[in-house]
């Protein structure tokens, strides 16, 4: 919720009930689609403070407020046996409680003294979960495994200011309540604010995706009995070694994001065989592909095991890339969607252009620029997201604007993921091979000494050579800037979203982003 250290809430019910009302106004006027990142909460709450002449100290109480507007029609729309009420024990009594605590929380005594009582009594009636806890983190797990789809919170911001993040990042939808006063004993909030929050139900039902059971159902699709089913029907060596190796390790992001994608747009929770297939597909690409890198890189160990090539020889891993290539267009082609096969076949391309720009650099290093690198960026690694998504949207009936911003989204998270995955390659002892990264590159473009790049583009030990007294500071320099340009994508990532207008599809690439950036 920003840098500021010192929050301001609004001191009396009328001003808090004012600003809420103003707060409602706003947001109505801008046609805000929830989730909303901290970015975008933080500038819309700067406005607001500017435009009413507002005291700046209460920036956070009206960035949480802000967010709770955005969500309160979804949440109106989730039954109230699929919400929980998470209350702080700091609204206890602290003279009189006798309740105790256990590792789920406090143990209400329902003695009166507080409003924990008649605020958990309310949930009792609406059918609602509640928890008397510290903190949000306790109810995160509970949404991640669909127990409930909506938390409704008091807290104080001081605690909102660590929790809230969390919330975002997660996409959960819910409310958070400030308390009106900090302090961790006998605190107060506005009750019947909370009992209105509580109570709101909308006509309009809506059933969040469970994304626990995709990963279910991904598995199944997966076992080799399901891939002997829909792969070529053969059983010698190049075809059992194929299937081993598809129905092996690996996070299988490209299948998830896919069938996710057309599940949010669709709202067919049951999967058609051809969503099946093409997300087999896009694994069966994915999955030739790193047959085929860990040839050219000389890499023997994948997911901690063997690659096909140093447990088979060259020859048949060569052979097994080509066999899973071959079933991934066999695959789409069965879909009977050409376009399909134009999307898979464009992305192929990319991939083997940004390949072919890496290994020719690795044959005769020369000093890399930025603009390379991220050009390798954007044919290697953003189809690998780009191409799950945009085959989702194709399989729910297509829609070229949405194309466009999930090619914006794409474009901005392969690149974040790349920039930040060059930067953890300083952080381990492993040795590190000469190519084109994004580090060598800051490396180059800063250094005005022909000598020390020479030095660095022909080493047999990049991170030794870093690693001299002399050279660290250009390390952390090089570091420093590459983690400034991974904020600055991290940005463009959650922005490519803002208009967005499906909730169910916006809540799932802001959780693909935490993730796949380790926010």
């Amino acid at each position: 919720m920003g840098n500021t250290k010192t929050h301001v809430v609004p001191d009396t019910y009328k001003k808090r009930t004012d600003l809420r009302a103003l707060i409602h106004t706003f947001v109505s006027s801008q046609a805000l689609i929830p989730p909303l990142s901290i970015d975008e909460l933080s500038d819309l709450s700067d406005r607001m403070i500017r435009e009413h002449t507002l005291d700046p100290l209460m920036k956070g109480w009206m960035m949480v407020e802000i967010n709770n507007r955005v969500w309160m029609d979804t949440v109106a729309s989730v039954p109230y046996d699929k919400r929980i009420l998470l209350l702080p024990k700091c609204l206890s009594n602290s003279s009189g409680c006798e309740a105790e605590i256990d590792e789920l929380g406090l143990l209400c005594h329902r003695c009166k003294r507080c409003s924990i009582p008649d605020l958990q009594d309310k949930a009792e009636s609406l059918g609602m979960m509640s928890l008397v806890a510290e903190g949000f983190t306790t109810v995160v797990g509970l949404v991640e495994n669909r127990v409930v789809d909506v938390v409704i919170g008091v807290s104080c911001l001081d605690s909102l200011e660590k929790a809230f993040p969390l919330l975002i990042n997660n996409a959960v939808p819910g409310l958070a309540i400030p308390l009106n006063m900090d302090g961790c004993k006998d605190t107060e909030v506005d009750y019947h604010y909370v009992s209105e929050m509580m109570s709101m139900r909308s006509t309009a039902e809506l059933t969040l995706l469970d994304y626990n059971r995709l990963k279910s159902t991904l598995n199944e699709w997966f076992t080799a009995d399901s891939l002997t089913r829909l792969l070529s029907p053969t059983s010698e060596q190049t075809s059992r070694v194929a299937i081993d190796w598809l129905g092996g390790d690996g996070k299988r992001w490209r299948p998830y994001l896919l069938a996710a994608t057309y599940q949010a747009l669709s709202r067919d929770t049951t999967l058609p065989e051809k969503i099946q297939r093409t997300a087999i597909a896009v694994e069966c690409f994915h999955k030739a592909s790193l047959v085929h890198d860990d040839i050219q890189d000389n890499d023997t160990e994948r997911y901690g095991k063997q690659t096909v090539y140093s447990a088979y020889g060259v020859p048949v891993a060569i052979n097994v890339g080509d066999l899973l290539l071959g079933e991934g267009y066999r695959l789409l082609a069965s879909t009977e969607n050409v376009e399909l096969i134009k999307i898979a076949s464009e992305a192929h391309l990319s991939l083997c252009r940004g390949q072919g720009m890496e290994l020719e650099w690795s044959l005769s290093p020369s000093p890399l620029t930025m603009d390379f690198v991220l050009d390798i960026f954007c044919n290697k690694t953003v189809p690998a997201f780009d191409v799950s998504l945009i085959m989702g949207v194709v399989c729910a009936g297509d829609d070229p604007m949405l194309r466009n911003t999930l090619h914006a989204y794409s474009r901005a998270l392969g690149i974040a993921y790349q920039l930040l995955d060059d930067i953890e390659d300083f952080k381990t002892d492993a040795p590190i091979e000469l190519r084109p990264s994004s580090v060598l590159a800051a490396l180059c473009e800063q250094s005005t000494d022909q000598a020390f790049i020479d030095s660095l583009l022909h080493t047999n030990n990049l991170k030794a050579y870093l690693s001299l007294p002399e050279n660290k500071p250009l390390l952390q320099a090089a570091i420093n800037r590459v983690e400034q340009m991974a904020e600055v994508y991290r940005k463009e990532t959650l922005q490519a979203l803002q208009d967005l207008s499906n909730v169910e599809l916006k809540r799932l690439l802001f959780r693909v982003a935490k993730r796949i950036l380790k926010q």
